[in-house]
């Protein structure tokens, strides 16, 4: 499970640095600072379950879910999104620490 969860964190450490240097260059050639967000990024990668997510969301729990968090999540640039997910990951995925020096018991 460990090794899963450290895999999965480096692939998204890795997109989420792609992702942002996809956004600096779109940043250096628009003349503004632009970011992909997380919403636009799901959209292209699963095109036809964007559009179930509202309806998804609202039917299982309340409608306040969507309108402040949810829309709020989808807004969050996926870069750092990424970014900090997969560090997440692989912090947990981190092998224990082994102990230094003398054993306390025999």
């Amino acid at each position: 499970m460990k090794f899963l969860a450290r895999s999965l964190g480096l692939l998204l450490i890795a997109a989420g640095f792609v992702g942002l240097v996809i956004d600096g260059t779109r940043s250096i050639v628009n003349n503004a600072v632009s970011f992909a967000p997380v919403g636009k990024v799901a959209g292209v990668l699963f095109p036809g379950s964007m559009a179930g997510l509202e309806g998804g969301i609202a039917q299982r729990s309340s409608t306040w879910l969507w309108e402040p968090i949810a829309t709020y999540g989808l807004q969050l640039p996926a870069s750092v999104t990424g970014f900090i997910i997969g560090a997440f990951l692989m912090w947990l995925g981190q092998k224990p620490l082994e102990p230094i020096g003398y054993l306390a018991e025999r």
